[in-house]
């Protein structure tokens, strides 16, 4: 049976942990690695990747999702609406350049979540306004995987947590050695691509994380 929306922010808020895949890999590789990372223990799942054909990624799309419903995990698309539209994905996560938030929602429907990046307290605050489902704040760290990123720090992720009640999803360069700092500083969940996807055991990796998880925020 396919979780509500409720039910879907509720899994991305308890679980604490937001995977992000590697961008431009192999799909049977990134079918790989988020099987292991879901054997792990991981409960989100965002497909991110900006340089493969849509046509050719939408396959890949279609498979993700069919696994993380096998493991009970929520799958999310990155910025592309039509593609979450196609791949039926539990949602999509724009940046402050993609598609409008109520373009989004209207053509997902209400039964799908919607996720928006920040990076300024003023947009966090146009973004509750808006009703999406949850944020991304960020960039908390530097990351060699979106080396523009705005750098905003746990100052940014502090002033965004006294400012609005949506869930917060910490992002940029966040692994093992630092994500309890972004949980004490407010975040409800963690975004991470190199600290799992990257790691020897990727299976391994989430779970640490997950524990880190558990011990800074509890169940």
């Amino acid at each position: 049976m396919t979780a509500t929306r409720e039910e879907m922010l509720s899994r991305l808020v308890d679980t604490r942990l937001y995977l992000v895949t590697e961008d431009a890999i192999p799909a049977e590789r990134r079918l790989q690695s988020v099987t292991a990372a879901l054997a792990g223990g991981a409960k989100v799942v965002q497909l991110r990747d900006k340089r493969t054909a849509r046509r050719r990624l939408l396959q890949e799309a279609r498979a993700l999702r069919r696994l993380c419903h096998e493991w009970g995990a929520v799958f999310i698309v990155n910025d592309d609406i039509a593609l979450a539209w196609c791949s039926d994905a539990d949602g999509v996560h724009l940046g402050q350049d993609d598609l409008p938030v109520e373009d989004a929602r209207r053509l997902l429907g209400p039964s799908k979540l919607v996720g928006l990046s920040i990076s300024a307290l003023q947009e966090a605050v146009e973004a509750e306004r808006l009703g999406v489902d949850y944020i991304g704040v960020g960039a908390i760290y530097a990351t060699p995987t979106k080396l523009d990123a705005e750098l905003g720090g746990l100052e940014l992720l502090r002033d965004v947590r006294a400012a609005v009640s949506k869930p917060l999803v910490a992002i940029g360069g966040i692994d093992e050695s630092n994500a309890a700092e972004a949980f004490a500083a407010g975040a409800d969940s963690v975004a991470v691509v190199r600290a799992v996807f990257a790691q020897p055991d990727v299976a391994a990796a989430a779970r640490n994380l997950l524990e880190i998880a558990q011990t800074t925020k509890g169940r």
